[in-house]
């Protein structure tokens, strides 16, 4: 009987043992579910300073062009809309809505006169434009965002056959959020009235890109915009 006591009492502390362990774990576990939720909600308040300061930028860049009054915003909706119907990840999704907000930063750089031109600029004129894109680089890589922030805006004026600019890049050298960016940018400028021209209509700027797709556009993120248009209801907010 002693004995039979004996492994009764040592399954008992084996048992206790086993209890007090699972306990630790079940308070660990607790630690770690509101450490998670703390470092949530840090991240989003994060994200919001990040958004408030991208569209502080957006303003900058306004006041020295009246005719991008809302280019930025409206391209920051409809890359946002394009990157989460194409299912990218959420930070893929997050990157290319903050750097919508703030593609053209690089514009503080070029002369009043080229910004607000009522006429078609000339060559000498478009090269200096063409560099915005490495300036607004320039600029961004300085902050340590949580996404490629700098590296999209770099980007999001080149084509897939490398006619863009200002690296030239093709195809897969060029990041989705840069391609999707690049669509959301050309089709928000075609529907603006510009100083040089009137504006087209959303169904005049959808054939535009259309014609391009597989040429100067990546076809998935046409396909997609198209779609949002077309068939999801999408719109420009006036």
């Amino acid at each position: 009987m002693r004995d039979e006591e004996k492994a009764k009492d040592q399954l008992i502390k084996e048992l206790q043992k086993m209890r007090e362990k699972v306990a630790g774990l079940e308070e660990v576990k607790l630690d770690y579910k509101q450490l998670d939720k703390k470092l949530k909600q840090s991240f989003k308040k994060l994200q919001k300073i990040i958004e408030g300061t991208a569209n502080i930028i957006t303003k900058v860049v306004e006041t020295r062009d009246p005719y991008s009054i809302g280019h930025q915003q409206k391209v920051s909706k409809l890359a946002t809309a394009i990157a989460q119907e194409m299912k990218l990840t959420q930070e893929k999704i997050e990157g290319t809505k903050i750097a919508s907000l703030v593609h053209d930063i690089g514009k503080v750089n070029l002369p009043t006169e080229i910004i607000s031109k009522p006429d078609k600029l000339i060559e000498v004129e478009f090269n200096l434009v063409k560099n915005y894109p490495r300036v607004g680089y320039d600029i961004l890589r300085k902050v340590d965002f949580p996404w490629p922030i700098a590296e999209i805006v770099y980007q999001h004026q080149e084509k897939i056959d490398g006619s863009g600019y200002p690296r030239g890049l093709k195809a897969d050298k060029i990041c989705i959020e840069a391609k999707i960016l690049g669509v959301a940018n050309v089709v928000e400028a075609m529907t603006s009235y510009k100083s040089y021209r009137p504006a087209l209509s959303i169904d005049e700027a959808l054939i535009e890109i259309s014609k391009n797709k597989n040429i100067l556009f990546d076809p998935e993120v046409v396909d997609t915009c198209l779609k949002l248009f077309k068939e999801k209801g999408f719109k420009f907010e006036s």
